[in-house]
């Protein structure tokens, strides 16, 4: 029987480490890829090819010790936003991509990279750079005390006099609909907890609001004041106009208050037209004959025109609503998705 060499020894004891080593790093890498994942950051994405990686160098370095996934969708941009998000896509496994068929608008984008996020905190974000990445550990302190839904107000808002009413109306509106305390505080910027998405998992309506959807899952919100830069490149695509139509669809799509308030009227028209008939008839007894005047006349047929018609306007706009989704469009339509891979296993340090 032949005696083993000390060099065979050697290279056996070489190769067996190294099986060790190569099998010990396998398993490290199975575990990371299997751990759940702390933050995802959720962006719906229009026309910004320009502010893309620049968002994501910042992003990188404020969440580097975390783990970590970025969801950029693609809410049909015109621009070349789609190409910059696979090159970052395949360039970085923590990112994903998804692209949409066409432009749904930026909640109906959330609801998709809400619903795409395998994070246990979800934290959402504009894309053009006004919402810092350095401000986020300030949402994440605040959810941490007990909170559900954390929103990031700005400290000094970024915009112009007349953005600044229509997001006021808009607030206002979302305060009725919302029923929460924090609703005059609402932004884009925010953070929650990914288990909120059981309250509305179903949901299928082409009218999206996601303020008001997590108010089905929970009423413990908070808000803590962060700076808004302003808009680096390109333009918001939020006017005054827009803002007053996403403020008309929260009020008939979340809330009953429009059809109070013709109620209200309603009956504010009914007293009206009741101390009318009391000045007809203490005028016939007094002076024994009717109100004189066309004028008289033709206002107050305009005035009840003019209420009948905001009523039945009211009533029409819930009805459309209920036409909508009667049908049963989706809310979207995802067109491709890129990298599906699993989030950066190791957090980085310095």
């Amino acid at each position: 029987m032949s005696a083993i060499s000390p060099v065979s020894s050697q290279r056996v004891q070489r190769d067996s480490c190294g099986n060790r080593n190569a099998a010990m790093a396998y398993n490290r890498d199975i575990e990371a890829r299997t751990a759940p994942i702390e933050i995802s950051v959720v962006v719906p994405v229009f026309n910004s090819e320009g502010s893309l990686p620049l968002l994501i160098q910042q992003l990188e370095e404020e969440l580097r010790r975390t783990r970590r996934e970025i969801v950029l969708v693609n809410d049909g941009s015109a621009d070349r936003s789609w190409d910059v998000i696979r090159d970052l896509a395949r360039s970085n496994p923590a990112i994903r991509g998804i692209n949409l068929m066409r432009n749904y608008g930026q909640h109906n984008a959330l609801l998709a990279g809400i619903r795409a996020a395998r994070g246990e905190i979800i934290v959402t974000m504009d894309d053009d750079l006004q919402h810092p990445p350095a401000e986020i550990p300030k949402l994440l302190q605040e959810l941490s005390r007990g909170y559900d839904v954390v929103y990031g107000t700005p400290i000094r808002p970024p915009h112009s006099a007349m953005r600044n009413v229509s997001s006021f109306i808009l607030k206002l509106v979302l305060s009725r609909a919302m029923g929460a305390e924090t609703a005059g505080r609402v932004s884009a910027f925010r953070a929650f907890r990914a288990s909120l998405r059981r309250a509305f998992e179903s949901y299928q309506s082409p009218l999206v609001s996601i303020d008001v959807i997590l108010t089905w899952g929970t009423r413990r919100f908070s808000s803590v004041r962060v700076e808004h830069r302003p808009r680096a490149l390109g333009r918001s695509q939020y006017t005054f106009r827009t803002l007053v139509t996403h403020a008309l669809t929260v009020a008939t799509g979340f809330s009953t208050l429009p059809l109070r308030l013709a109620s209200l009227f309603g009956f504010c028209f009914t007293l009206l037209g009741l101390a009318i008939l009391a000045f007809v008839l203490v005028s016939y007894l007094l002076r024994g004959g009717s109100v004189p005047g066309f004028a008289f006349l033709a206002c107050i047929i305009a005035i009840f025109s003019g209420a009948q018609f905001f009523a039945l306007g009211i009533i029409g706009e819930y009805l459309a609503r209920m036409h909508s989704r009667m049908m049963e469009r989706p809310a979207y339509v995802v067109a491709e998705t890129m990298s599906d891979c699993p989030a950066d296993p190791t957090p980085r340090s310095e």
